[in-house]
């Protein structure tokens, strides 16, 4: 494999909801801002052809975003369609006539897992697959067997660096402002560990439900969903070592590496939840024991975060969206003041969405001849705009052979590990009311003086 840049795009599922809703207004921006000129192929079973399939793209980008006229003429003009089932060899044979000259191809799996093997074995009889790259969405496995399942058979056609394992969520800006705030800010790195360091709290909170997807969650919950996914990645980024070198590889690596030092999770260490009213949803078993909600405690055993719990949650219907990282750090070693202040008063928030917030949480004096104080926050708030969308980061940096967004095999196994043990119903699943912060169980889970800190709506978190 070279680093040269990819001269064709195939996308697999080219009529699916994920091109719908993603892939198609992320092509007519990478026309549009990054000047992408090279043939994009469309593949589904549909019984379609190439003027509904341009018609979908047109009303997938209306609807997401909008229609520039210019960009869209140049990306309906590179636009081709294949039309035929993936397991018959014919579907692959038009695939290679209309890649023509191209040597590089990228190939983009928005399908099922289960459907891997044979499009990747058709790609390679074919003679699509040398030199190619290949992208698969998430969820890569349902436990640590399944993914190294996946992994076997990926391997057999392409090599580890031709392979782009994709999370949207790693492609969003505020995840990669967590690495830059700490390792281009120097005063960060001397208190970034178990010394000063009380605790490190990860909550993503959604206040809808399934919102029609039962039957989907019914095979994912929460854990499979974002948290061994989404949440272990922004754990990785909170906890991991400065990169050693400005290769692809180097974050990947420091990734990888922190990520197989956490402590897999064992009964004691998880709360799993599930909303009232959840079961009455179309596609839910009338008995499910789907967690809807989640909250671990874990450790990580090396030399900086030993000791230091990381709490990790997310869960659905719960009383606001966002997603937020707060760092707590002990308290003085000794008590100047008399006054008594509640819990851990010194914080780092990170809000990553809706908005992006910096906040540093610190106790400042009273006015009046009293030494007493209050909790205060400095904060530094962007607001998102015309930031790159993650499908159009993650789509450019494979075609140019950046793998540094991606997830790695290692750090893959290494997030299934950690779960693997509680994962389905090895613990009970407690129910909850709406607009709540979830079962009692999880409160109790979370040992700070202070309990959970949870976010509120605005800008300014509130204390739980």
């Amino acid at each position: 494999m070279d680093n040269s840049n990819s001269d064709a795009l195939v996308f697999f599922g080219a009529t699916g909801d994920l091109a719908y809703k993603q892939i198609f207004p992320a092509l007519q921006a990478l026309v549009k801002k990054h000047g992408l000129d090279i043939p994009i192929v469309g593949v589904a079973k549909a019984g379609w052809n190439l003027d509904r399939l341009k018609g979908r793209a047109r009303d997938s980008i209306a609807n997401h975003g909008g229609v520039d006229e210019a960009a869209f003429a140049k990306l309906s003009s590179l636009l081709q369609y294949v039309d035929g089932d993936y397991r018959e060899p014919g579907t692959y044979t038009q695939l290679r006539q209309l890649l023509g000259k191209s040597v590089c191809p990228l190939h983009y799996l928005a399908i099922p897992p289960s459907m891997f093997a044979p499009v990747a074995e058709g790609l390679a009889k074919a003679d699509c697959a040398k030199n190619a790259r290949v992208v698969v969405e998430k969820p890569f496995g349902r436990d640590l067997a399944s993914a190294q399942d996946l992994h076997r058979i990926l391997h057999e056609f392409f090599p580890e660096p031709a392979i782009f394992r994709i999370d949207h969520f790693l492609g969003k800006e505020p995840v990669q402002n967590i690495l830059y705030t700490r390792f281009a800010n120097l005063f960060l790195e001397p208190v970034w560990n178990r010394t000063y360091i009380e605790s490190v709290q990860v909550t993503m909170a959604e206040n809808f439900g399934v919102q029609g997807r039962g039957g989907f969650y019914e095979e994912a919950g929460a854990i499979r969903d974002v948290v061994q996914n989404h949440l272990f990645q922004v754990l990785a980024c909170l906890a991991m070592d400065p990169p050693t070198g400005e290769d692809h590889d180097s974050v990947r690596h420091e990734k990888a590496r922190i990520l197989r030092a956490v402590k897999p999770l064992g009964a004691q260490d998880i709360v799993r939840g599930q909303f009232k009213g959840y079961r009455q949803e179309e596609g839910v078993a009338k008995d499910s024991q789907v967690e809807t909600f989640a909250a671990i405690k874990l450790f990580i055993d090396t030399w900086r975060w030993a000791g230091v719990p990381f709490y990790i949650r997310a869960g659905k219907c719960l009383p606001v969206t966002v997603t937020e990282v707060i760092v707590n750090f002990k308290r003085p070693p000794r008590e100047v003041f008399p006054e008594k202040t509640p819990g851990l008063t010194n914080r780092l928030r990170l809000r990553l969405s809706p908005d992006v917030v910096i906040a540093l949480g610190m106790r400042v004096k009273l006015p009046g001849e009293r030494m007493e104080g209050e909790d205060v926050e400095l904060i530094a708030k962007h607001q998102t705009g015309s930031e790159m969308t993650p499908y159009e980061r993650l789509l450019g940096d494979a075609m140019h052979g950046d793998q540094s967004l991606f997830a790695s095999e290692d750090a893959i196994e290494s997030q299934w590990r950690i779960v693997d043990a509680v994962l389905d119903n090895a613990t009970p699943v407690h129910e909850y009311e709406q607009n709540t912060w979830g079962p009692d169980e999880a409160i109790r889970l979370c040992a700070d003086p202070g309990g959970w800190m949870n976010p509120a709506s605005e800008s300014v978190a509130g204390k739980g």
